[in-house]
């Protein structure tokens, strides 16, 4: 198991499910040294039962916090996980540190229906895995419940019913705190249709179901096909499970409802695409477990066909939110650019503030009326040139006057104005 949750976090995956073996059970008497201690001290062996006489009966303690009597017999399992209970809570402690989620899968082969031998060990099979599960700190123990043999399906219901209902009981005065969980069945001689599963999960206050698809998608004749067919069954279960959907997942070949046998992801007609286009929509808070033959392999492969489609929904979202940016710049530029219409001042009712008078400013200085320029002085008017005789006429001649002439009131036509330096 240890060197499991390694494999799982180096491989950048965070669930792993481990499987109950069947185990040897052995009833002893206890140790010397083993006197006083409580089943969760000792470490020689897993203890999950101490038979102890009270009065003319017999009663099975399952209390690991109660002390060892002398008198007392010891239940031991031997099995190929753990010896004791202290490797249990040192491999849940491992996986928390690495983030790795622990479940168990009870042994595959369980009678909950006849009421026999077997029925009493596969109901002790799932006490034990409570027992153990609950020292990891795993979520979740999964089950089967059994085949309906010879008992019709309302009897068979019936039974199962009843020695659920004493396992519930027997989880919450041991104050078991992981989940006991029903998985689908693939066979339709088997019990566990998706509608027996969730009848009996409003029944009893306890189990909740546990999604296989491969067992659902044969069952139900090749059902899941698309995305909006794994969002009617998320839909359909979602009040049972409490908040964490945990499920399996392979490819699977089937026939007329029944499950022939499970295969690699790319070899069923179940595929995984739909599911995870469900999931990056969704995003429910949900356990993944590969039941697949290539158990690793196919679980790596889901976790890429996942962040493929994940990275495709979040790039595509990033650009329309870019786009949306660049179409609200360009309004903002044009609201800019478009004229202003003068806002009409708001009426109020009642009389309005006096505002103010506005301080008057300072007048300005008179600045000094510039200089007089002097007149320009009139130059004297040209003489006229005689004209040339025109030839075979004489003109006139023109006597100069005795006197300068006074000047014309009318300004000349030719003016000259001299500046000074300074202007």
């Amino acid at each position: 198991m240890k060197d499991g949750i390694e494999d799982v976090h180096n491989l950048g995956l965070n669930a792993m499910e481990v499987q109950m073996v069947r185990v040897n059970v052995v009833e002893r008497s206890p140790d010397e040294e083993e006197i006083g201690l409580t089943p969760l001290q000792i470490e020689g062996d897993m203890v999950v039962g101490m038979v102890r006489r009270k009065g003319k009966k017999e009663i099975t303690v399952t209390d690991l916090s109660e002390k060892v009597n002398e008198e007392d017999s010891l239940i031991t399992l031997a099995s190929g996980l753990v010896q004791n209970y202290q490797e249990l809570q040192e491999l849940g402690k491992m996986g928390r540190e690495l983030d790795v989620e622990l479940s168990m899968h009870t042994p595959y082969y369980m009678d909950l229906v006849s009421n026999n031998e077997l029925t009493n060990k596969s109901m002790d099979s799932i006490r034990w895995a409570g027992m153990m599960t609950n020292q990891m700190n795993g979520a979740l123990v999964v089950t089967h419940v059994g085949l309906y043999g010879k008992a019709s399906k309302k009897v068979a219901t019936q039974n199962i019913k009843h020695n659920l209902q004493e396992i519930a009981h027997w989880w919450k005065d041991n104050k078991i705190k992981p989940k006991l969980g029903l998985e689908l069945s693939g066979r339709l001689e088997v019990w566990g249709s998706l509608a027996e599963v969730l009848d009996l999960c409003d029944d009893i206050d306890g189990p909740v179901p546990v999604i296989n698809f491969a067992h659902y998608h044969a069952r139900e004749n090749g059902i899941l096909r698309e995305p909006s067919d794994f969002a009617e069954l998320f839909d359909k279960t979602k009040k049972y499970v409490g908040g964490l959907y945990y499920t399996h997942f392979s490819g699977v070949e089937h026939e007329a409802g029944n499950e022939k046998r499970v295969t690699p992801i790319k070899k069923g007609d179940l595929r995984f695409e739909p599911l995870a286009d469900y999931m990056v929509d969704a995003n429910p808070n949900i356990t993944i477990i590969s039941s697949s033959p290539l158990l690793e392999h196919d679980a790596m492969y889901m976790k890429v066909i996942y962040e493929r489609i994940l990275t495709k929904k979040v790039s595509k979202d990033s650009k329309s939110k870019k786009s949306d940016r660049d179409e609200e710049e360009e309004e903002e530029e044009e609201e800019e650019v478009r004229p202003q219409r003068p806002r009409r001042p708001l009426e109020r009712k009642g009389k309005a503030k006096e505002q103010p008078k506005p301080k008057e400013l300072p007048k300005a200085k008179e600045l000094p009326k510039p200089k007089e320029q002097p007149k320009p002085k009139e130059l004297p008017k040209a003489k006229p040139k005689a004209k040339e005789k025109e030839k075979g006429k004489k003109k006139p001649a023109v006597k100069a006057p005795s006197k300068p002439s006074k000047p014309s009131k009318k300004p000349s036509k030719q003016t000259v104005i001299d500046y000074n330096e300074d202007d």
